[in-house]
């Protein structure tokens, strides 16, 4: 049955070892693009990107374990990551999808390809590289609750930019939907070097820089694509996270070489 085009995705979920996995369909006749967010993030930061690429691609776009919808895991793996990608294109019945990923979700989303060949035909990757070492302890200064939205917004002071789609009301206040100690856990584990992951494969792949990033240099992008076969590098003039200062450019890019494919 091929899914109905939709104005609004549809939120649906699995089960995975007593934990539930929350994601948005964005639906459609298109071919299946799985899309996966980086940290403080969830699946609907990519919903301009689905409404650009409608109707020829269909977006899939799960909550991360341990992110917005989705329930906590017992540990923030690499292995873990990977595993749960790969389950969810089982539970849907696809194979051979194009998977992009923004920092957390672009390792997610190379190593995946490298542990599951048969389930990734090409990649993008938004801004994050082969070796990473990334620190994000300030989260852990963020307030836990707060008695009202504004009350939280105001605590969370700038840092409040980039985490609207995080807050949720609680039962015991206004908080945001992650642990900030999970993060900190999960970056631990996403810090290495993985060089041979992102080399062993050669489907085509996009790797998306923001030219003001604080998170991939230049020259590292520039490595990436030259070390990798079948790999494009496109630069934008943004910071780390691309697809929401410049949605339109991104969506754009993204497009062009998907019509390559």
């Amino acid at each position: 049955m091929i899914p109905t085009p939709r104005t609004e995705p549809v939120r649906a979920a699995m089960t995975l070892d007593g934990r539930r996995l929350s994601y948005l369909d964005f639906g459609g006749p298109g071919r299946p693009l799985l899309a996966l967010h980086g940290h403080f993030n969830e699946g609907r930061t990519f919903t301009a990107l689905a409404r650009a690429l409608a109707p020829d691609w269909r977006v899939v776009a799960p909550d991360q374990r341990g992110h917005g919808f989705s329930d906590r895991a017992a540990d923030f793996s690499r292995e873990g990551y990977v595993d749960d990608a790969a389950a969810l294109l089982a539970h849907l019945g696809l194979d051979r999808v194009v998977v992009l990923g923004h920092s957390l979700g672009g390792v997610n989303a190379y190593q995946l390809a490298a542990h599951h060949p048969h389930l990734v035909s090409a990649l993008v990757i938004e801004d994050v590289g082969a070796e990473i070492d990334s620190d994000l302890s300030f989260c852990l200064r963020w307030p836990h609750r707060a008695p009202t939205r504004t009350a939280l917004i105001e605590q969370l002071g700038d840092s409040a930019r980039y985490l609207t789609d995080a807050v949720r009301e609680h039962p015991d206040g206004w908080g945001l939907a992650f642990r900030p100690q999970d993060m900190v856990t999960s970056v631990g584990r996403v810090n290495g070097d993985h060089w041979a992951d992102w080399l062993s494969t050669d489907c085509p792949a996009l790797l998306v820089h923001g030219t003001r990033s604080d998170t991939l240099t230049a020259g590292h992008a520039k490595e990436m694509a030259a070390r990798r076969p079948r790999t494009r590098l496109a630069e934008l003039a943004t910071g780390h996270t691309v697809h929401e200062t410049d949605p339109e450019g991104f969506a754009t890019t993204v497009r062009t070489f998907l019509d390559t494919l």
